[in-house]
C-alpha cells in the first residue's frame, strides 16, 4: 500500500479504518431478547428434551440474530448462539494440563466386591458412608472450564494429567452452555456421547450413501471430537452429559448435581442417594433393568462416597480414587457361527488363536472376532470351524467364546490343528511351547527384539520415513525403557532424550520434531508401517483405496477383504489376526489418544492412474523405493514382478534377461530411465 499525505501536507499516514456502525438501543434490546429466547429454546430442547417452539421457528430467530450481528459486529459476544458455528480447521491440538487429575475408576463385578470396597474404606476411617450412584455412560470424557461465566476451554482426558484442547469442537455441541450463571472459576466434567437413535440414523444414511457403517457410538463420538476440522463435530449429533463438578466445591455429590442443573447442564437423571449398601445394590439392579431403555450406551454404574470432604480425604492410589468404584454389569451374550480360526503374533511373540465369525452386536459394539487364548482353551471348549458358539464380553471389553452349542453342530465341522495352522500362516517362523506354559511363542526372539524390529520398520523409508530412528537409537530407547510400544514414540520429550548418552539438545529436539511431524501420515504408509504380515506397500495402497480409513479396515470382515483384488486367504487371515490382537488394538488406541490420525489420499485421478510399473536394474536418479513412492503418488501401481497386466517395465542399468523375457511374453512396454522420468513429470 502507498501512504497518502494529509490535506495539510503533514507527514504521511495510512487511510483510517472505517468505524463500525453503532447499534441503536432498540437493536441492542432486540439482540438481547433474541439471544435469551434462542438460549431458552436450546436449554429446553437439548437439556430437558422439551420443545418451546418448532425447529424452523428457532432457525428463523437464529438467522435474524446472525444478520443483526453481521450488521453491528460490536454486538457479538463469545456466548452468543451464533458463535457455536464451526471455525476453520486447526493444524494440531494444543496440550492442556488439567488443574486436577482426571481419574479412572477401579472396577467391581459383584455385591461382594462392593462390600469389600466399603470394608477397606472403614479401615481408613470412613465407616458406613452415604453413597451416591449414577449410571456409567460409554462415551468420551471431557473437562469444561469456565471463567467469569464464559466457556474458556474444553479438554480431553488424555493420560489423566495432560489432555488436548478441543474447545472449538466442543463449542459446536448444542447442549454445552457457552455461558453459565457463575462469575468464579468453574470446572465441569462429563461424557460426550451419541444417543443410540441418532447413531442408527447416521448408519442408515451411511448405508444409503453406500458408505461403511460406523462401528459404535463411543468411537464415533471420540473420533468426531478429535477431528482437526470443527465442521466434522458440528455435523454429528453429539451431546455432553455432566457427571462431576470440580469447582466450586460442594458439600455432597447430590448438591453438585443440583448445581450442575442450575448452571444449565444436562445430567443422566439416573442418579440416586443411597443410605446403605443394600439400598445401593437394589438400585444397581434397577439400573440394569433400565439400561435397554436409556438413550445412551452404558456398561455399569458409578458408586461414590457422597460426602465430598470424605471422598477427597480418601485420596488416590495411582490413577484410581479410593472413594469411588465402577460396578460392571454381567456381559451381554450373542450367538454366531465360527467361520475360521487364525493365529495372531503379539508384540511379545506369543501366538494367540482368534475366532473369526459373521459380525454380531454385543454391548453396543459390532464384534467380528474373539480371543480363544491358547491351544488348551480350544481343546477345552472343543471349538471347531463351523460351530455355533456363544460370544460374550469379559468386563464388557474383550470379546470371548463362552461355550459351544454342540446341539447345533453340523456335519463336516473341522477340528483346528494348532501346529499345522502355525506352519501354514507363518512358514518362515519357528515356534516353541516352553515347559509349563500354555502359549506357543516365536523361537529365538525376545519381546524386546520384536519391539525393536517393529519400531525400525515403522520408521523406515518404505514406511513413515522418520529420520533419527535407526537401529542404534531404537535399541537405546527400548533398552532404557522409554519406549515399550510404537505408541510411546509420540510421548517422547526432549528432556527424556537428553538424559541418554546418544542425544544432545539439538539431536533430541530434532528427533521429537520428526516424530511429531508424522502425526498425519498417509493411510497407505501407515498401514505399511504397523507391520501387518504379508502387507507390502502396494497391498497397503490397495487397502487404503478400498477402505479410506483405518477404522473401516480395522472393522473389516473376511468376506470384504477377500473381495479386494489381490487379497487372498493368507493376506486376509493376517489382517484379521492383526486387528484381533489385544496388544495391537491397545497400541492403535494409544496412538489415536496421542493425536495420530492417518489421512486417506485419493490418487485415483493422478496422471499414472490405471497404469502399473515394475522397475528392474539400477536407476541413476533414485532408488527403487523412491521410484515406487513417486509412481504411487501419481496414482500408479508398483509391483515387483511382471505379470499379464503390467503396463511398463522400467529397465535401468544391468537389467536382467528374465524380466525382459516376461515383458515380451505379456506384451509389456519396456521403457528406459529417461522415458520413466518424463512419465513422472507428465
Amino acid at each position: 500500500m502507498t501512504p497518502t499525505k494529509s490535506s495539510s501536507g503533514s507527514s504521511d499516514h495510512l487511510d483510517p479504518k472505517p468505524q463500525e456502525p453503532i447499534a441503536p438501543s432498540s437493536i441492542r434490546a432486540r439482540v438481547n431478547k433474541l439471544r435469551k429466547l434462542i438460549n431458552d429454546y436450546r436449554y429446553h430442547y437439548h437439556v430437558l428434551d422439551e420443545s418451546i417452539m418448532s425447529e424452523a421457528a428457532a432457525d428463523s430467530l437464529k438467522h435474524e440474530l446472525s444478520l443483526l450481528e453481521e450488521q453491528y459486529p460490536a454486538l457479538i459476544t463469545p456466548d452468543s448462539p451464533t458463535q457455536r458455528v464451526a471455525g476453520k480447521a486447526l493444524d494440531k491440538f494444543q496440550k492442556v494440563t488439567h488443574d486436577e487429575r482426571m481419574v479412572s475408576l477401579a472396577d467391581v463385578f459383584s455385591a461382594q466386591e462392593i462390600s469389600e470396597w466399603l470394608e477397606r474404606l472403614a479401615r481408613l476411617g470412613v465407616v458406613d458412608p452415604e453413597l451416591f450412584l449414577d449410571i456409567k455412560m460409554d462415551g468420551l470424557a471431557c473437562s469444561l472450564v469456565y471463567e467469569n461465566g464464559l466457556l474458556l476451554r474444553a479438554a480431553t482426558r488424555g493420560d489423566g494429567v495432560v489432555g488436548e484442547d478441543v474447545t472449538m469442537n466442543v463449542r459446536t455441541i448444542e447442549n454445552v452452555p457457552l455461558s453459565i450463571p457463575e462469575t468464579g472459576s468453574v470446572e465441569v466434567r462429563g461424557e460426550i456421547v451419541i444417543f443410540k437413535d441418532d447413531f442408527e440414523r447416521l448408519n442408515q444414511q451411511q448405508r444409503q450413501a453406500g458408505q461403511p457403517e460406523f462401528a459404535n457410538p463411543r468411537n464415533l463420538a471420540a473420533g468426531s471430537i478429535r477431528q482437526l476440522d470443527p465442521k466434522v463435530a458440528a455435523a454429528r449429533p453429539l451431546r455432553f452429559i455432566a457427571y462431576e463438578l470440580i469447582r466450586p466445591m460442594t458439600e455432597t455429590y447430590v448438591q453438585a448435581y443440583e448445581t450442575l442443573q442450575r448452571f444449565g447442564f444436562r445430567i443422566s437423571n439416573q442418579q440416586k442417594r443411597c443410605a446403605t449398601l443394600d439400598e445401593a445394590i437394589k438400585y444397581i439392579e434397577t439400573l440394569n433393568t433400565l439400561r435397554p431403555s436409556l438413550p445412551f450406551n452404558t456398561d455399569g454404574a458409578v458408586i461414590k462416597v457422597n460426602n465430598r470432604q470424605s471422598y477427597q480425604a480418601l485420596g488416590v492410589v495411582g490413577k484410581t480414587p479410593r472413594g469411588a468404584v465402577a460396578f460392571k454389569y454381567p456381559a451381554e451374550e450373542a450367538t454366531t457361527v465360527i467361520k475360521d480360526i487364525v493365529i495372531s503374533i503379539g508384540r511379545t511373540g506369543a501366538a494367540t488363536p482368534v475366532a473369526v465369525f459373521d459380525p454380531v452386536s454385543l454391548a453396543g459394539s459390532t464384534i467380528r472376532h474373539a480371543s480363544l487364548h491358547n491351544a488348551d482353551e480350544i481343546a477345552r471348549l472343543d471349538v471347531r470351524i463351523g460351530d455355533t458358539v456363544v460370544i460374550y464380553k469379559a468386563g464388557d471389553i474383550i470379546p470371548q467364546v463362552n461355550r459351544v452349542l454342540v446341539e447345533l453342530r453340523p456335519s463336516g465341522t473341522r477340528v483346528f490343528d494348532y501346529t499345522e495352522a502355525l506352519r501354514n500362516q507363518y512358514p518362515d517362523l519357528e515356534f516353541e511351547r516352553p515347559d509349563g506354559e500354555v502359549v506357543y511363542r516365536v523361537k529365538g526372539s525376545t519381546a524386546d527384539q520384536i519391539l525393536k524390529r517393529s519400531i525400525e520398520y515403522y520408521a523406515s523409508k518404505s514406511a513413515l520415513d522418520i529420520e533419527g530412528l535407526g537401529a542404534k537409537n531404537v535399541a537405546t530407547l527400548v533398552d532404557q525403557h522409554l519406549v515399550s510400544s510404537i505408541a510411546d514414540l509420540y510421548t517422547l520429550t526432549t528432556t527424556q532424550l537428553q538424559s541418554l548418552d546418544r542425544f544432545a539438545e539439538i539431536s533430541a529436539a530434532k528427533l521429537v520434531d520428526n516424530i511429531q511431524a508424522n502425526k498425519s501420515p498417509s493411510l497407505a504408509r501407515f498401514i505399511t508401517a504397523i507391520g501387518i504380515r504379508h502387507i507390502g506397500t502396494q497391498t497397503a495402497t490397495d487397502l487404503a483405496a478400498h477402505f479410506k480409513s483405518l477404522d473401516a479396515l480395522r472393522n473389516a470382515g473376511e468376506d470384504e477383504l477377500l473381495s479386494i483384488p489381490g487379497i487372498g486367504k493368507t493376506v486376509a487371515e493376517s489382517i484379521l489376526a492383526f486387528f484381533a490382537d489385544e496388544d495391537n488394538l491397545k497400541m492403535l488406541d494409544e496412538m489415536q489418544s496421542h493425536g495420530l490420525e492417518p489421512q486417506y489420499e485419493d490418487r485415483s485421478g493422478g496422471p499414472l492412474s490405471g497404469k502399473s510399473f515394475v522397475v528392474t536394474g539400477t536407476l541413476d536418479s533414485m532408488g527403487r523405493e523412491e521410484a515406487a513412492e513417486k509412481i504411487r503418488t501419481k496414482g500408479g501401481e508398483f509391483h515387483k514382478s511382471v505379470v499379464k497386466n503390467t503396463t511398463y517395465l522400467v529397465a535401468g542399468r544391468n537389467t536382467g534377461a528374465a524380466k525382459l523375457k516376461k515383458a515380451a511374453l505379456y506384451d509389456t512396454t519396456v521403457i528406459d530411465e529417461a522415458q520413466f522420468l518424463r512419465l513422472l513429470e507428465s
